[in-house]
Parts: structure tokens; sequence; C-alpha cells
């Protein structure tokens, strides 16, 4: 789930290469619709997509994808808003961002919700988040992460002055927190596996005590949606076709998803109760109108109020139509 505020910031001929692995092209039906440029980044509720690419459920299901993974997550971000991508793995906190700065985009898809794999993670004596007034927290500035620590700082009586925040892409915050450099960090898996790497380290608040609060998306660019409709049908189709493959060939699976978030599977299957992959009744539910967690404009609610309590945003942004459950609704089961 990571991935500023803002977790803000080619299928060439018949191959697609992503990061080292090259995959042809079998169907000329794959070829023959627009291309989809899809975005995603190191986070467990993502790498499905790498699934997907590497036993061919893309051109089975008619769709022409380059997958492109992005080292760092806010990069990804910057490529959607610019339209140097189709669609990109995001979270609705994200969005949000980026909608309110004008970007036309729309959710179709709930891959997951971080359920503990956002971690705030301090060094040893450190036993609380009360315990961060007055020590250097690093976290990349802007991520869920970032507003995870606010969100653990609001509930602790503490806000963001009371700390020293040191702002750091995530991978290198990790590091710099093993090496002793800072008092705490806020990172998602797997860069919390290098965090954890530090003697005496331990998890002080996650995602799990905010349920609902990091959900993770498929994000289009609303032209995109509007002009390519059977594209992005079969880019949905295709993610719960792969999340039932997962399902059934476990181990191949995590051996998949481990190699490309550069982890051993058995650290890779430590991360499965942090992410808690979405089925499609649990993504009509979440778009689904309500007023609980489960229900994604609840949750856009809460973020903008938040958002624009704490000056992430100076308007609230216009929701209206971000959320399209069309394509799920027409998944067949």
């Amino acid at each position: 789930m990571s991935r500023p505020l803002t977790r803000l910031f080619a299928a060439l001929a018949c191959v697609v290469a992503v990061v080292g692995v090259t995959s042809a092209c079998s169907s000329s039906t794959a070829e023959s619709g627009a291309k989809v440029t899809l975005g995603f980044s190191a986070w467990p509720g993502w790498f499905p997509w790498q699934v997907a690419q590497e036993q061919g459920l893309f051109t089975k299901n008619g769709v022409n994808v380059e997958l492109k993974y992005f080292d760092s997550y806010t990069d990804s971000l910057q490529a959607l808003s610019t339209g140097a991508i189709d669609a990109n793995s995001q979270t609705l906190n994200d969005t949000l961002v980026s909608v309110s700065g004008g970007a036309q985009q729309k959710i179709v898809l709930v891959n997951d919700n971080s359920t503990g794999n956002d971690k705030i993670i301090a060094a040893e004596g450190i036993t609380s988040v009360a315990g961060l007034k007055g020590k250097k927290v690093a976290v990349e500035q802007g991520t869920v992460d970032h507003y995870l620590l606010l969100l653990a700082l609001a509930e602790a009586k503490l806000t963001e002055k009371d700390i020293e925040l040191v702002p750091m892409a995530t991978d290198a915050a990790a590091a710099a927190f093993a090496a002793g450099q800072v008092d705490a960090v806020g990172a998602f898996a797997p860069f919390t596996s290098t965090a954890l790497e530090r003697k005496g380290s331990t998890a002080i608040a996650s995602s799990a005590e905010f349920p609902g609060a990091i959900p993770d998306h498929l994000v289009f660019k609303a032209d995109f949606v509007k002009d390519h409709p059977k594209e992005v049908q079969a880019l949905v189709t295709t993610w719960f076709e792969t999340v039932k493959w997962i399902k059934d060939n476990k181990d191949k699976a995590v051996d998949i998803m481990a190699k490309r978030g550069g982890v051993s599977a058995d650290e890779y299957k430590s991360y499965d109760a942090g992410t808690t992959i979405f089925t499609r009744q649990q993504n009509l539910d979440a778009f689904t109108p309500g007023t609980t967690p489960a229900h994604l404009n609840h949750q856009a609610d809460k973020i903008i109020d938040f958002m624009l309590e704490t000056g992430l945003v100076k308007d609230r942004p216009k929701i209206d139509g971000l959320l399209d459950d069309q394509f799920v609704k027409s998944v067949k089961e």
C-alpha cells in the first residue's frame, strides 16, 4: 500500500520486457486493440500484475499490455498525471491529491487494503508513538506512510511539529533507519523488512490499526476509459483471473512475486496478513456508497478532511465520477 499523499507524486512488435522478464505475445487478438501502458511499483498488492504478465493472462484476455515497473512509487504517480502511462497502481490518497490538482482519473478496481504492511518502525527503547516526540523520523513526504504517521501522531495527541521529520524516498528511509541514522521510519513492505533488520527495532503502529485507511487501486486516465472501455474491461477481468491463478498455484506465484520484490519466498509469505486482496464482492461493496470504512466514498471523505486540515491540499477536490464500478460489475464469476 508503498506508495505523494501525492503512496504524489513497448509491447514492441510481439515482445513485452518487464525488468529483465520478457514474454512473447502469442495472440493476434492482443495486438488488435489499443496498447495499455500499466505502471506498478513495490507493494505486495500490486505484484500480481507480474504474475499476470509471466503467465500470459493479459494475452489470454486479448489485451496488449506494456507493464512498466517503477523503482520509485512517486515516479509512477507523476507518470500517470503527465500521461506517460495510461494506468497506474496507486492509493486512494494519492489519487485524491492528483484529482485535487486537476488530474482527470478514474478508479476502476480495488486491488487491496493495507492491513498491516504499512508500518511505523522505531528503534529499541521507543515503545509507542508518543515516544517519537523530539525524535528523527524518516518518511517519504506526501506518501501514504506519511499519512499513516500523521494519523498515528494524532491518535497519540501529537503533531508533525513534535517530531523531526526527515524526508527521504522509502527505500532510502528504510536503509537509513537500519543503519542507525534516524530514530524511526515510516515504510511499506517489502522495505519494512530492511528496516526491521536493525537490532531491537519494532513496529509501534501499522495500517492494521486504521482499517480501510489505505486502499490500493487500478487507476486510469479518464479519457482512456472513455475511449477504450474494452481494454479497461480486459485488464480488470485479468486481475480477477490472476488472483484465482495465484490461489491455485500458491508456491509458483509466491516465487514470481518474491523475485519481483527482491525478497525470499518465506519473507514474501510473511506479508500475506498485511495485505488483504479484494474479491469481486468486496470490490462491489467498496464501490457502493456507505458510511463505514468498507466504503470508498466514506474513506475518500475522511482522507479529504484530513488533507484539508493538515494543509496538504487547499481546496476540496470534486470526486464525482472518480469511482467507476462498471468494469467490476461486468466481470463474470
